[in-house]
C-alpha cells in the first residue's frame, strides 16, 4: 500500500516538473505576457492592456513590438516603421518609406483629434532625427501611434534588433478588445 502511494507521489512530482519545464521554455523562447504602460500607442493599445508577444516571428513594417527602452529601465511598445536599409520621411502627415507613400489607418482616430492647424506627426527625415540617411543593419526605427505623446525613435534614435522582446500577437485584457490587435 505504501509503495503505491510513493509511486503515485513520484508520478505527480514528475508531471509537475515536466509542466514547469515546458512553461519555462515557452516563456523564455516562444511567448511571453506583457502589460502595456502609458498611452504612447493609443488608441491601438491603452494603459494596462495585457498582451502576448511571440519571440520567434520575423519583424516586418508596421508590426507592434515590445523592446527594452534605450532611454529608461522599462519596456516600450511601438510600431516598426523602418527596417535595415530603409529611408523614412514624414511630410504633411504622410509617411514615406524608401520614397513610397504609405497609408497609416491606425492613426485615423488620433488625426481626427488634432486641431486643423497642427499635424499629428511633424515633418522630418530620418537624417534630421537620427543623423543617418538609412536605418543601419541590425536596427529598427519605431514610432508610437499617439505621435504627439510618444517617446520613440524620433527622440532616442534607432533601437537594436536584439533589444526586441517580441512582436505583439494577441491582446487578452480587456476582454472587450480580445484578439489580434491591428
Amino acid at each position: 500500500m505504501e509503495r503505491n502511494i510513493n509511486k503515485e507521489i513520484m508520478s505527480w512530482i514528475k508531471s509537475i516538473l515536466l509542466a514547469a519545464a515546458i512553461a519555462f521554455v515557452c516563456r523564455q523562447f516562444l511567448f511571453s505576457p506583457v502589460t502595456v504602460y502609458g498611452e504612447s500607442m493609443s488608441p491601438t493599445f491603452k494603459d494596462k492592456n495585457r498582451i502576448i508577444v511571440t519571440k520567434v516571428s520575423k519583424i516586418q513594417h508596421f508590426d507592434n513590438v515590445v523592446f527594452l527602452a534605450p532611454d529608461a529601465e522599462e519596456h516600450y511598445i511601438k510600431r516598426v516603421i523602418g527596417l535595415p536599409g530603409d529611408t523614412v520621411q514624414v511630410k504633411d502627415d504622410i509617411l514615406y518609406i524608401n520614397g513610397r507613400k504609405y497609408e497609416e489607418p491606425y492613426l485615423k482616430e488620433n488625426k481626427e483629434n488634432v486641431p486643423p492647424d497642427l499635424k499629428l506627426t511633424g515633418n522630418f527625415t530620418l537624417e534630421e532625427v537620427t543623423g543617418k540617411a538609412k536605418v543601419p543593419a541590425g536596427c529598427l526605427f519605431v514610432m508610437g501611434d499617439n505621435r504627439l505623446n510618444s517617446s520613440d525613435s524620433r527622440r532616442f534614435g534607432f533601437i537594436e534588433k536584439n533589444s526586441v522582446i517580441g512582436e505583439v500577437v494577441f491582446r487578452f485584457l480587456p476582454i472587450d478588445v480580445l484578439g489580434k490587435p491591428e
